[in-house]
């Protein structure tokens, strides 16, 4: 059986880090069917940790019918470039760069971003460095406030016990259970996708988003001050700190909503693409 065609673009738009010039890569997406585009801004769809742009595979050409929509590779994924030294600061003027140069394409002058996990609370940090920025969609990406953590304890070690073995898919399966709570017959279902290589290979990303994550730049302090409209959307069976962090920045967020997707978990973009595309659409296209 042929593999089915690619919802992505073939060449992506190079944009570069405007602090260390690594090259971005962002790939426009198809969408499932024609429809009207040029009534929205453009849409910047933002992976998690071990991901890169195909994770939007699912829901990406179906918010394209009605918008341009666009899914970057982060540093160190994909198609784009890296950089010796690392710190989420520079994935926030990476995405504002993009946001940017997106908003000079187009007609509305600014952009949305959607953001999963990670990619999420990266959004949230680029809003600031920009006026391009209208609009953010997070899916479980807040921080969580002080004495929580979403880290099981001994995760961090395992993942870098394995990663010194040269053991990628040990550290990236250790990852997902602990932090995403997968069960060990999703992680089995997950091996079997075609992205499961790729996945093992961005491994070697975990630790620096880890601890990244818990640094005074990526705290509820510093992205609680975004003032642009922030929908935070939430699976109801995620894991305890996902809703309590989103509770935790909803209440600090100048302009906030939360939504739940009823029976998802950490990855609704995949299991639930129906609910959360409604629930991006309704926010976005609301006056």
């Amino acid at each position: 059986m042929s593999a089915p065609p690619s919802p992505f673009g073939e060449e992506p738009r190079i944009v570069r880090s405007p602090t260390d010039g690594v090259e971005l890569a962002v790939f426009e997406v198809l969408p499932a069917q024609t429809g009207e585009t040029g009534a929205h801004p453009p849409l910047l769809l933002v992976h998690g940790a071990t991901a890169d742009h195909t994770t939007w595979r699912t829901v990406g050409p179906e918010l394209a019918a009605s918008r341009r929509v666009f899914a970057i590779d982060r540093r160190g994924r994909g198609a784009s470039g890296d950089a010796a030294e690392y710190a989420i600061e520079r994935e926030y003027e990476d995405l504002a760069a993009v946001a940017e140069a997106l908003a000079r394409d187009g007609d509305a002058g600014n952009v949305d971003l959607a953001g999963h996990s990670y990619g999420g609370r990266c959004a949230l940090g680029a809003s600031p460095l920009t006026p391009s920025i209208r609009r953010i969609v997070v899916y479980e990406g807040a921080p969580v406030p002080a004495g929580i953590s979403y880290r099981p304890t001994g995760l961090v070690e395992a993942v870098r016990a394995a990663l010194g073995r040269g053991a990628n898919e040990e550290a990236l399966t250790t990852f997902l259970a602990g932090i995403v709570g997968m069960s060990d017959a999703e992680l089995d279902a997950y091996r079997t996708n075609p992205v499961w290589p790729a996945r093992v290979a961005a491994a070697h990303t975990i630790l620096r988003e880890v601890e990244a994550e818990a640094s005074p730049g990526a705290s509820l302090e510093a992205l609680g001050r975004v003032t642009v409209p922030v929908l935070l959307l939430l699976g109801s069976v995620s894991r305890s700190p996902f809703r309590i962090g989103t509770d935790a920045l909803a209440a600090r967020l100048a302009h906030a909503e939360v939504r739940v997707i009823e029976g998802a978990a950490h990855a609704a973009h995949h299991t639930h693409a129906h609910e959360f595309v409604a629930a991006v659409e309704a926010f976005l296209d609301r006056p």
